[in-house]
C-alpha cells in the first residue's frame, strides 16, 4: 500500500467543493496496471467533472483527469512491466475511474499506450486528449485527401486546447491556416503557432438562413458547434471536409442537404474516447515523429494539484488559451 495526494471533487447542496486529499493505492479500482503519474492536463471534460456537472461523472467524491502519463509500478499484464513509461487517455479514465489528478492510477492494460520514442512524458500531456483529438482531425482530413494546395483550412475555437494544437499541426503540414477566435488579444499567439490569418469569431457565429454561402475554405476543424459549424459547412469549397470534435457553443447546428448534394462536402466525426487502442498507439507514434511539434511550450502553462481549481474556473470563464499541464511533484 502506498499513500498519495489527489485532487478531490465533492458534490454539495450548494454545488461542489475541491480539496487535496491523501488516498491509498488500496482505494483504487481493480486494474491490470498500477501507474505512478508524472503528468496530466486540464480538459473541458475535466472541468465538467470537477464542477460536478452532469454528463461525465456519475458518483462523487471523485478524482478527475482524463489524461495521464507516467511509469508502471506493477503489472499483471505481460504487455507491461515495472519501469515502462506509458500514456493513458480516454476510455473511462477520469470519468468514473479515478484519473490523472491523482499521483497514482490503476487501469486495464488495454487502455495503455507505450510512450513512443521521440516523445517525453511531459510532451505527451502537453498534448493530452485535446492535442490527440486535434491530431485525429488532421489524420481524418488526410484520409479524405485534403492537401495544402486545396486552399485555406479554418480552425474554430482556435485558442483552445484542441484548436491551438490543430493550428500548429496543420501549419506544420503546410496548410494555410485561418484561425477563428473570439479573443482579439491572441492574434500574435495564434500566428506564433503557424496561423496565416486570424479572423474574429463574429465572422462565423451569426445565424444565416441561406442554405449556402460563398466558398471560402477548403476544409475545416470545428471545436465549437452551433452557428459557427453551420456557417463553416455552408462555406466549404466543392469536395471540402470539416472535422468536428466539440460543442462549446452548442451541440446542435442547422443546415440543409444542399452543401452535401451540390458541393459534395463532408462532415467527419472525431472521437478520442473509445477509439481502439491500436489506432491510439499509431497516432501517438505520429505525434512523436512526423507530427512532432517544436512549439509546444508556446501554448503551455504548468500547474500542480493546487492550481486545478483556478484552471477549471478559467475554462468556464472562457479565458483559456492553449494547454494546461498538471505536474505531480
Amino acid at each position: 500500500m502506498t499513500t498519495f495526494k489527489a485532487f478531490w471533487a465533492e458534490k454539495t447542496e450548494d454545488g461542489y467543493t475541491h480539496s487535496i486529499v491523501e488516498r491509498s493505492t488500496d482505494d483504487l479500482p481493480e486494474g491490470d496496471v498500477l501507474i505512478k503519474v508524472a503528468h496530466s492536463s486540464v480538459n473541458y471534460k475535466d472541468a465538467l467533472s470537477a464542477r460536478c456537472l452532469p454528463g461525465v461523472t456519475r458518483n462523487y467524491p471523485h478524482t478527475p483527469g482524463i489524461d495521464a502519463s507516467g511509469q508502471v509500478v506493477s503489472s499483471m499484464s505481460s504487455d507491461f512491466k515495472e519501469g515502462d513509461e506509458v500514456i493513458c487517455i480516454g476510455f473511462d479514465l477520469g470519468m468514473n475511474t479515478p484519473g490523472g489528478f491523482g499521483e497514482y492510477i490503476q487501469v486495464p492494460a488495454g487502455w495503455l499506450t507505450p510512450l513512443p520514442d521521440g516523445l517525453s512524458l511531459r510532451e505527451s500531456m502537453v498534448l493530452g486528449t485535446a492535442g490527440f483529438t486535434a491530431a485525429l482531425c488532421v489524420e481524418k482530413l488526410e484520409r479524405m485527401g485534403a492537401a495544402p494546395d486545396d486552399g485555406p483550412v479554418v480552425v474554430t475555437g482556435a485558442t483552445g486546447g484542441v484548436g491551438s494544437v490543430a493550428v500548429a499541426l496543420l501549419a506544420k503540414a503546410g496548410f494555410e491556416v485561418i484561425a477563428s477566435s473570439g479573443k482579439a488579444d491572441k492574434v500574435d499567439y495564434l500566428k506564433s503557432l503557424g496561423a496565416a490569418n486570424v479572423i474574429g469569431r463574429n465572422e462565423l457565429q451569426e445565424e444565416n438562413a441561406r442554405p449556402m454561402l460563398a466558398t471560402t475554405y477548403a476544409h475545416g476543424v470545428d471545436t465549437v458547434g452551433g452557428n459557427i459549424l453551420s456557417n463553416v459547412v455552408k462555406s466549404l469549397n466543392y469536395g471540402g471536409s470539416v472535422a468536428i470534435c466539440g460543442l462549446v457553443a452548442s451541440p446542435a447546428f442547422q443546415t440543409t442537404v444542399l452543401p452535401f448534394i451540390l458541393r459534395g462536402v463532408n462532415i467527419l466525426g472525431i472521437d478520442s474516447v473509445e477509439l481502439p487502442i491500436e489506432e491510439k498507439t499509431a497516432n501517438w507514434g505520429r505525434l512523436a515523429s512526423d507530427w512532432k511539434l517544436d512549439n509546444l511550450d508556446n501554448m503551455t502553462q504548468e500547474i500542480d494539484l493546487e492550481g486545478i481549481s483556478t484552471a477549471v474556473d478559467t475554462i468556464f470563464s472562457g479565458n483559456v488559451s492553449g494547454r494546461t499541464l498538471v505536474t505531480h511533484n
